[in-house]
């Protein structure tokens, strides 16, 4: 009889150390999602503003992904296009590359995605080539550190999988460089490459995690409470 009553109380002592852990994570889940939903909230916001002044370097050091990531920026300059990088993509229009080419603004270099161009026109000399000085308006991107899932970009061979912009800087031999890049808007000039392919979207299944969460604890209650029934029956 005792030994069946220590059983009893570390069993109940099991349940309720697993519904409290279940209910902490589904509390988890939901706040995620309530972060998330401001998050995309502010995205927008930034997305739909007004271009701003892309940030210069004295404002770097506090470039970050939550506060600055999509905001909608402006820079005039010059682009270096002998520099150009191409760096693989696959968006809407298929598959093919991103085309970077650094902006000598005043005071620093930005690297500018200019759009995509599909892997059979990837020579230049069809696209378009703004000379002398140019107003670029986009999106403000965080570079994209060491390549994509399961590529890692290969400098020595200038194969590019993500815009890495340190890398590329280093590649390039370019100075002054900020630690973002710029996703241009779409041009009204229909010769590639094709800016405003800027894909935003977030993955927001908390809601659904947080309820898987909750109904594991519920049946985790439900049983527990079902054992102490019968058990004093």
């Amino acid at each position: 009889m005792r030994t069946s009553r220590l059983g009893l109380a570390a069993f109940n002592l099991a349940s309720a150390l697993a519904v409290a852990g279940l209910v902490a994570l589904g509390i988890w889940q939901v706040e995620r999602r309530a972060w998330k939903l401001d998050l995309i909230a502010r995205v927008e916001a930034r997305i739909g503003a007004a271009p701003v002044p892309a940030p210069g370097p004295a404002a770097w050091p506090s470039v970050t992904e939550a506060a600055d990531a999509y905001r909608h920026v402006r820079v005039a300059g010059r682009f270096r296009h002998e520099s150009t990088t191409l760096v693989q993509a696959v968006t809407v229009l298929g598959g093919g590359f991103w085309v970077l080419t650094p902006l000598v603004a005043d005071g620093f270099t930005v690297l500018v995605n200019r759009g995509f161009v599909p892997s059979d026109r990837r020579d230049p000399a069809g696209w378009r080539r703004p000379e002398g000085e140019v107003a670029v308006t986009g999106l403000l991107r965080l570079t994209e550190p060491g390549g994509a899932f399961l590529r890692s970009n290969a400098t020595a061979e200038d194969r590019w999988y993500s815009r890495d912009v340190a890398a590329i800087a280093s590649a390039r031999g370019l100075s002054g460089i900020a630690p973002y890049f710029i996703d241009a808007d779409a041009s009204a000039d229909d010769r590639l490459p094709v800016g405003g392919l800027t894909v935003v979207a977030f993955h927001n299944n908390h809601l659904v995690y947080a309820l898987t969460w909750f109904t594991l604890a519920a049946m985790t209650l439900g049983a527990a409470i079902y054992v102490n029934v019968e058990r004093r029956r």
